[in-house]
């Protein structure tokens, strides 16, 4: 497909959209037809555009859960810090733009037509670059980090670690929040397999920080750490939150300690969501390894970054509060993991009736996701619109066996309606099971 470029730049903008979308293999919503097992196209797009990567610093994150969150805290308090920092992101929830960001603004419309049509260009001169989707928006977020003359980018790891296209990077920091069974059809059916792969982001010399400690990982990451030289610390080990509220002002406290001393106290979080504390801990790890390191970070500035996360970055989807009166809450939580911090949160917030609209993809367990939910919901089974997406009646069978009870609707749009129309005043309305459920509610 070519664009047109004699139109205005947003039915351009629309054009290139819809080159990416359906030109090329996306795993969001093809699943695995769009996998790629090795770096090749990565490397060979890498060359074509000049190797961009290596003329700004990054730090590389990956983990099943949290990695995103993560990011983005160390995003928040780079700028702060006076950095001007990158952020890669995937996937996205309302425009493809928010997988690019810098100092928190997106890259432009135009600037992602330009990309695109400059990779149009150079493939009728080499004829033989395919890349998938994700392949391609690593190359952008490259280029153009490069072009904005960024002082520190922060690479989110799409899936997995050691073949994935974010790993060509040579990061002054590897971060890895935990390990749970995602995507187990191409990383692993355990989870010593799927460390294995998320290990893949540990680099010579440089030091690396795990999230959690879990004992069926602990030995894969001490290994491979030993194997490239690389510092390795656990950053519960570290730190640990004593205690947590929500403030006043809407937003989290946590008091953290290291070894029984008090060291943040009162540290303010505008992501809701207890189960954030343990990004935190993760977060200000890896930032007081960056200020061992030289980094002029100040102490002030991990305050104001946390205490401004969504606003500095554009984080959205985390235990996202999006009405009250009914309580309306979305979460992108997604996996057995993910959705099991989610369902404490639920069950640490009071409510009358609770209201789940629910959509899986089709190439999860669903059900050991299923077997996870509450009977006492009332559940409205939808599917967002993606071919990955599970049928909404297939979902309420399956749902059946589990005793879980509801209607459904053959668009998320039609189930939130109907769950906010039945919601009374102190009811709960929870949206999510999947990533793209979240994004069409958004």
């Amino acid at each position: 497909m070519w664009i047109d470029f004699s139109r205005d730049e947003a039915m351009n903008y629309k054009e290139t959209l819809d080159y990416l979308y359906r030109q090329l293999p996306m795993y969001q919503r093809q699943g695995g037809a769009a996998y790629k097992n090795n770096l090749d196209n990565t490397i060979r797009l890498d060359n074509l555009y000049g190797s961009p990567h290596k003329n700004f610093k990054t730090i590389h994150v990956g983990g099943t859960n949290g990695k995103g969150s993560v990011s983005h805290m160390l995003a928040a308090i780079l700028q702060k810090a006076g950095y001007k920092t990158g952020l890669y992101t995937s996937p996205h929830l309302k425009d493809f733009r928010e997988r690019i960001r810098v100092n928190g603004e997106m890259i432009s419309e135009q600037q992602v037509v330009d990309f695109v049509a400059d990779f149009q260009e150079k493939q009728t001169k080499t004829h033989d670059l395919s890349p998938s989707f994700f392949e391609f928006t690593v190359a952008m977020a490259f280029q153009y980090f490069d072009e904005q003359q960024v002082d520190v980018a922060i690479i989110e790891v799409g899936m997995g670690g050691r073949l994935d296209s974010t790993n060509i990077i040579s990061p002054e920091l590897s971060v890895i929040t935990n390990i749970s069974h995602d995507h187990t059809a191409f990383l692993g059916e355990s989870t010593k397999e799927i460390a294995g792969e998320k290990a893949g982001i540990i680099k010579s010399n440089t030091p690396v920080i795990v999230g959690e400690y879990q004992a069926a990982t602990e030995k894969v990451f001490a290994n491979k750490a030993k194997e490239m030289d690389a510092p390795i610390v656990w950053a519960d080990s570290i730190y640990r939150s004593s205690y947590s509220m929500q403030g006043i002002n809407g937003r989290q406290l946590f008091n953290f300690q290291h070894k029984g001393q008090m060291r943040y106290a009162s540290l303010e979080l505008d992501l809701l969501g207890k189960y954030q504390g343990k990004n935190v801990a993760t977060a200000l790890v890896a930032i007081e390894q960056l200020i061992e390191a030289g980094w002029n970070i100040t102490k002030d500035d991990i305050y104001k970054g946390l205490f401004d996360v969504t606003e500095t970055t554009g984080l959205m989807g985390r235990w996202q509060v999006l009405g009250n009166n009914p309580l309306i809450v979305c979460d992108t939580g997604h996996n057995e993991a993910g959705l099991n911090e989610v369902l404490t949160q639920i069950d640490n917030t009071p409510y009358q009736n609770l209201h789940i609209v629910l959509g899986l993809v089709n190439d999860k367990n669903i059900d050991s996701i299923l077997e996870m939910l509450p009977q006492n919901a009332i559940y409205y089974f939808t599917k967002a619109q993606i071919p990955r997406a599970l049928n909404e009646r297939e979902l309420a069978e399956k749902a059946m066996v589990y005793e879980l009870q509801g209607k459904t609707f053959p668009t998320v749009e039609a189930a939130f309606e109907a769950a906010k129309k039945s919601a009374l005043r102190n009811d709960l309305v929870f949206v999510g099971g999947s990533t793209f459920v979240v994004a069409e509610v958004l």
